[in-house]
């Protein structure tokens, strides 16, 4: 896989922002699939697994707002048949690894079962990202510290994210995306997040 990497101060992040979730068994995910620019999809084919009885608009849009920087994203990612290059690399740098200051291309089907949450909870707030990708060696802290982590999580791939969205109960926001099949939904009532990622529906 390549990287990224840019030159800027690695910013202090707390100790929750990581996520710890255990998530992400690499038995039931797989690889990561490479879209190559330019691919015109289906509107229904992007979403995994049994989400695709989930249909996806010809034009879609996300918000998106990362902890702890003032990175965001608000707008069209997909249209015409195809993923938006710009927008896609505007949104790889929101999701990047805090703590490494590093960047990879995040899975752009990650995006459209947020989409698809936000769009079947009428949501108008942003995303709140606390953990999009992470690298390697991040997630290897992450299991040594945290004896439930997973050492495979989809998190290495850039297929999963952990957020709240603002003024919405978690275990509300959970239960509907389970309920949707869009992908693996984690809820952590404690710390307050959810997980989603583009991986086969599954729940914990």
């Amino acid at each position: 896989m390549l990287f990224r990497r840019f030159a800027t101060p690695r910013p202090a992040v707390p100790r929750h922002a990581a996520g710890d979730c255990p998530c992400c068994d690499p038995a039931m995910a797989g690889r990561r699939e490479v879209i190559a620019a330019g691919l015109g999809l289906l509107a229904c084919a992007a979403v995994p697994g049994s989400a695709r009885a989930v249909t996806l608009p010809p034009v879609r849009s996300i918000k998106v707002e990362r902890s702890y920087t003032e990175d965001s994203f608000e707008g069209v990612y997909f249209r015409d048949g195809r993923y938006d290059r710009e927008a896609l690399h505007k949104l790889d740098w929101v999701f990047r690894d805090l703590s490494a200051a590093e960047v990879t291309p995040m899975d752009p089907r990650l995006f459209d079962v947020l989409s698809a949450v936000a769009g079947r909870l009428d949501a108008a707030e942003a995303f709140v990202i606390s953990s999009g990708y992470r690298t390697p060696e991040h997630n290897a802290r992450n299991v040594r510290r945290a004896g439930g982590a997973s050492a495979v999580s989809l998190h290495m791939s850039g297929m999963a994210a952990d957020f709240r969205l603002p003024g919405r109960d978690p275990y509300g926001v959970a239960r509907t995306a389970a309920q949707m099949q869009v992908g693996g939904v984690g809820l952590y009532r404690r710390e307050g997040f959810v997980h989603l990622d583009c991986g086969p529906p599954r729940r914990w």
